[in-house]
């Protein structure tokens, strides 16, 4: 039997042909060929690695995979593992023609075979040598007619990319490139496997002849999913005169070869506006042929996307541009962007193909998403190596990495810094309040280290450090006070007379439940006060979002004794002004950011133009030099207390005690290492027990992180894993618990997110909410095999209706007894006490 005979997909339909196995793979061959042409490879070794693309689906050439398309049911080894177990089978003659070592051969079948998002697991060298030989033996069982015409397929490819060659690869390289290569063929699989491009076709062509074919398909392929690419192109990036942060990234010195920048500057410096800068600089030097802008939450990420929609088209010509998280649909911006509605022929745009999925945003040339989407590079889930094959050609810009201090997550960040400088690939890290030691681990990730705790700093790994700035010369706030408040009652006073005076206020809370009291608490005083936090409906908090920036936002209107309250969302999603601000204590870092949101803007509202004398920083706190017990926290802050570490906390409080105000950009540092620097002062010995379990605690996160991760060094097919991206967390913490929310019409239920423009789906995804698993467990939820509720959810996915809840709302807000939900408040547990 030929190996023209083996087909490699069953027919569309009962007029159109079973595409052959060997044209697929040379469909996919032609697709990696121009995926792979802009990477930095030597001719021969580019060969080699298409050509073992091209024998990616080489299982397919068996009794079992054919047997699987009449409708057998799939039995043993599925048709890619059976790809490496042919791959072994013909190694001898694949050594004559590509050269390498076994060992390094091995690696590279595994990563081919391992296309599906997965590595293979049959036991090939695994098992001693008995069994192996059975495993194997079991496995060519499977191949049966199939293993001559497969040994044929192979020589006959070999001819195709004549001179392929491994010999410069060493084993080291070899594994670097086992965990890119999965991705290159997965990309490429995907593309090649679209019947839009590449339809069905008897075999009535030579291989020769229809890889010239394909080539010429595979151009307008790769061009119409999104992935032909763009070069970076000079000229001005932005026509405002630059701050001192931002002219220090147009003269930076770029070493060779891939680099990772640091940049320390306090929050409104411009950190933006700067990396963007750097990273075109970059890019015009050949160290990126795109961008992924990795954000804290999806939040920051919706905000960057619409700031980034007016400049990435200024630094390379015309690039697809993408939202990468699991919202990214709901966001309106996002759906114009792939609608193409209002754009010109030279801005950013985003293919049908690339939106379809969140992983293949990453392969986009401009990425905006979370964090969460390039940590996946470096667990061991499902389609990781796709994740990093799309993040390897990109300059990593992590904005907001302050707030990835926790010790689960950095961890998990350096490993990315790691995995990603071994690609090849550059990186810019953004902070306000990065404490040393951190900064020292993120650096080693590219081979340096800190040379200058100044601040601020612009700091190149085994490079140049940048710490002697030009003055800005646009107006400052100046220091910012920081003063004491012991009780809510008078924060609440603090407040109503503030607003009395026509400022326009902020109280952020450490806790939800805290934010809602104090609300009610201010609405008793006359003050109708806004909320914000995290357990809104997603439509409802866009809807208050909007407003809220719309009235303190930098052109805001209407400011004028407006009162918000809110949680940890303030920190860092909005682009908030406020003349007055009350904060729960909380660790310095988070104090800093949240004061980054005090007289932020002084050019649109000067200090003259402010109803208030200067920037004060009121923060609800016990006396530091009072510590009775480890309840030290708990009078004042309720739930607030148990957020944070209470060591941290407390040592916020003492150092800002001793300092009385919080001086930007030039006393941070000093602040940050007081808090969480080797010679920060011993607590109390009433909270020496909490700070062990606390210490005890990171451990553990840093341990478990280690063992979740990916060990670079065993290479794909050891060190892999197919998991769901459930299994392996990016980030620690409680479980949740989402539920969508409904409406009772005279039709049945609705969702409760309301809008014409809205499809059904959009409609219920934007009416989720979600708490603690803890929490919402303990109450009577809505009984989900109601008739109501079993109409509602008849046409959702098993998945969506075994993971949420949905609960309707009565007309004064129940849900079910101790629940209920307020468009203004959001999600309430009544009863709650502190």
């Amino acid at each position: 039997m030929s190996f023209w005979d083996w087909p490699g997909k069953s027919p569309v339909g009962d007029e159109l042909p079973a595409h052959p196995a060997v044209y697929h793979m040379l469909d996919v061959a032609a697709v990696a060929e121009h995926l792979i042409e802009p990477f930095a490879l030597v001719p021969p070794l580019r060969a080699a690695l298409v050509l073992l693309v091209a024998l990616h689906d080489l299982g397919k050439i068996s009794d079992s995979f054919r047997a699987m398309l009449a409708g057998a049911p799939a039995q043993g080894p599925r048709h890619w593992e059976l790809t490496e177990v042919l791959l072994h089978q013909n190694d001898a003659h694949l050594a004559e023609r590509l050269g390498g070592d076994p060992d390094l051969r091995w690696q590279l079948y595994a990563a081919v075979a391992g296309h599906h998002g997965r590595p293979p697991d049959l036991a090939i060298g695994a098992l001693p040598k008995p069994a192996r030989v059975r495993e194997f033996g079991l496995a060519m069982h499977r191949v049966g007619s199939g293993a001559a015409p497969a040994a044929e397929v192979i020589e006959a490819f070999c001819d195709l990319w004549p001179g392929a060659s491994l010999d410069v690869l060493d084993l080291v390289d070899a594994t670097r490139l086992s965990w890119w290569l999965p991705g290159l063929c997965a990309c490429a699989d995907w593309v090649g496997s679209n019947t839009r491009w590449f339809t069905a076709q008897t075999p009535d062509l030579p291989l020769f002849d229809y890889l010239a074919q394909a080539r010429q398909v595979s151009t307008v392929a790769v061009a119409e999913a999104g992935l032909g690419g763009t070069v970076a192109q000079p000229g001005p990036l932005f026509d405002f005169a630059l701050r001192p942060m931002q002219a220090a990234c147009t003269a930076l010195p770029l070493p060779d070869g891939p680099m990772l920048a640091v940049i320390e500057d306090e929050t409104g410096a411009g950190k933006t506006e700067a990396a963007l800068i750097l990273a075109h600089r970059m890019a015009l030097a050949g160290k990126g042929r795109g961008l992924y802008f990795a954000l804290p939450t999806m939040a920051t990420a919706d905000a960057m996307f619409r700031r980034s929609a007016q400049i990435v088209g200024r630094i390379f010509a015309a690039p697809t541009l993408t939202l990468a998280h699991g919202r990214a649909g709901l966001s309106a911006d996002f759906r114009d962007l792939v609608s193409g509605d209002a754009r010109g022929e030279d801005d950013p745009s985003c293919t049908d193909w690339l939106a379809e999925s969140r992983r293949r945003a990453l392969l986009a040339d401009v990425g905006v998403g979370t964090i969460d989407q390039a940590l996946m590079a470096v667990l061991p889930v499902k389609h990781q190596t796709l994740r990093h094959f799309g993040l390897s050609s990109k300059i990593l810009i992590v904005d907001e990495v302050h707030e990835m201090g926790e010790a689960y997550i950095a961890k998990e960040l350096e490993r990315l810094l790691q995995m990603h400088r071994a690609a090849g690939g550059s990186a810019i890290v953004l902070t306000a309040t990065l404490p040393l030691a951190l900064r020292e681990k993120l650096l080693a990730t590219y081979g340096g280290k800190g040379v200058s705790p100044a601040y601020p700093a612009l700091t190149v790994a085994g490079g140049p450090a940048v710490s002697d700035f030009a003055a800005d010369p646009r107006p400052v706030k100046g220091p910012v006070t920081v003063a004491r408040i012991e009780t809510v009652a008078a924060a609440v006073d603090h407040l109503v007379t503030a607003a009395g005076q026509g400022a326009a206020c902020v109280f952020v809370r450490n806790s939800v439940d805290e934010a809602i009291a104090a609300r009610e608490a201010l609405l008793a005083r006359g003050i109708p006060a806004r909320l914000l936090h995290a357990r809104f409906a997603l439509c409802d908090r866009k809807r208050i979002e909007a407003e809220v920036l719309a009235t303190v936002g930098k052109t805001g209107q209407g400011r004028a004794g407006f009162v918000l309250v809110g949680t940890q969302v303030l920190e860092s999603s909005l682009d908030l002004d406020f003349d007055v601000m009350i904060s729960d204590l909380a660790p310095i870092a988070a104090l800093i950011q949240r004061a980054g949101r005090l007289w932020r803007h002084m050019e649109e509202r000067p200090a003259a133009a402010r109803p208030v004398a200067a920037p004060v920083l009121h923060v609800l706190s016990p006396d530091p030099a009072v510590v009775a017990d480890d309840r030290w926290l708990r009078g004042t802050l309720g739930r607030g207390a148990f957020v944070y570490d209470l060591a941290d906390v407390w040592r916020t409080a003492r150092v800002l005690s001793a300092a009385g105000r919080i001086e930007a950009p030039q006393g941070l540092r000093a602040l940050i290492e007081a808090v969480h620097g080797e010679a920060a002062e011993p607590v109390p010995e009433a909270l020496t027990r909490a700070e062990t379990e606390a210490l005890g605690k990171a451990a553990a996160a840093r341990t478990q992180a280690v063992h979740n991760l990916v060990d670079l060094s065993r290479g794909y097919r050891d060190g892999g894993g197919a998991s769901p991206d459930t299994s392996y967390p990016t980030r620690l913490g409680g479980p949740t618990r989402t539920l969508v929310l409904a409406r009772h019409t005279a039709s049945g239920l609705a969702p409760w997110a309301e809008g014409a423009d809205l499809s059904p789906a959009e409609a219920w995804a934007l009416s989720e909410v979600s708490a603690r698993a803890a929490r919402l467990d303990a109450l009577p939820l809505p009984d989900q095999t109601t008739p109501q509720i079993v109409a509602a959810t008849r046409d959702w996915p098993d998945w969506r209706r075994a993971e949420v809840r949905l609960c309707p709302v009565a007309d004064d807000g129940t849900i079910c007894k101790g629940l209920r939900y307020d468009r203004e408040c959001g999600l309430v547990f009544e009863g709650v006490t502190s």
